[in-house]
């Protein structure tokens, strides 16, 4: 389990959550409805298990919410125990996507973000993605090369955007890093903002399928256009 910094906010303010919704605002003016790659990756090590049944239901919402505005097509990653990183197709059924996602346990392991996003690196090579969005708690990796992996990313136009659970510092620092230099956005949550969590992850899903303004009617119909003017 990873220790909390008693020295920072847990969770994201709400001037945080302007930020990170301005900061996808900007990177989705000109999309098409119904175009949306969207490349999803987890981190299922054992300091998540406290929470990972929350999380795996929130996130399951975020793919339903995007049934009502055209074709997301996702493809969903995540890696734990030792050496373990798995990786499906690219899915655009939310009911595949669920199976999915309710087949994956926490295990024990090291954080392998280069790995994940090498492999959205390769991918992005060969075929568009929309945006990456990894939620995770902790890196324990060479921050350089983490920011390297990113900063191509960034140049290829793919953005990342990165859920924090919990307040380890280390990460928030790096994940912060990672963010900004991909053209990104990072917000922080904890079990006691599950509502949060599943407005911005729902919100990304929006943009990356169908832009702004089905983002802005997402949030009208859900109630949280005032995040978003």
């Amino acid at each position: 389990m990873v220790a909390k910094d008693k020295s920072i906010t847990p969770v994201s303010t709400e001037t945080d959550i302007n930020a990170f919704l301005q900061d996808a605002k900007a990177m989705t003016q000109a999309k098409e409805k119904g175009t949306g790659r969207l490349f999803f990756a987890m981190d299922a090590t054992f300091s998540r298990e406290p929470t990972w049944d929350m999380a795996c239901h929130i996130q399951a919402e975020m793919f339903l919410a995007t049934d009502q505005i055209g074709n997301l097509t996702i493809k969903l990653a995540y890696y734990g125990g030792f050496n373990t990183f798995k990786v499906s197709n690219w899915v655009s059924n939310s009911a595949q996507l669920l199976k999915l996602m309710s087949s994956v346990r926490c295990e024990g392991g090291k954080t392998q973000i280069a790995r994940v996003l090498n492999y959205a690196l390769q991918q992005a090579r060969q075929q568009s993605i929309d945006a990456i969005v990894f939620v995770g708690d902790c890196m324990e990796e060479d921050a350089d090369h983490l920011s390297d992996l990113a900063g191509q990313l960034g140049l290829l136009g793919v953005p990342i955007f990165i859920f924090q659970e919990g307040s380890n510092t280390t990460a928030s620092k790096t994940f912060r890093h990672l963010c900004k230099l991909s053209k990104g956005a990072y917000c922080r949550f904890d079990s006691g903002s599950a509502e949060q969590l599943k407005a911005l992850l729902a919100a990304v899903a929006v943009y990356a399928t169908g832009g702004k303004q089905a983002y802005l009617d997402y949030a009208k119909s859900n109630k949280i256009a005032g995040l978003l003017e």
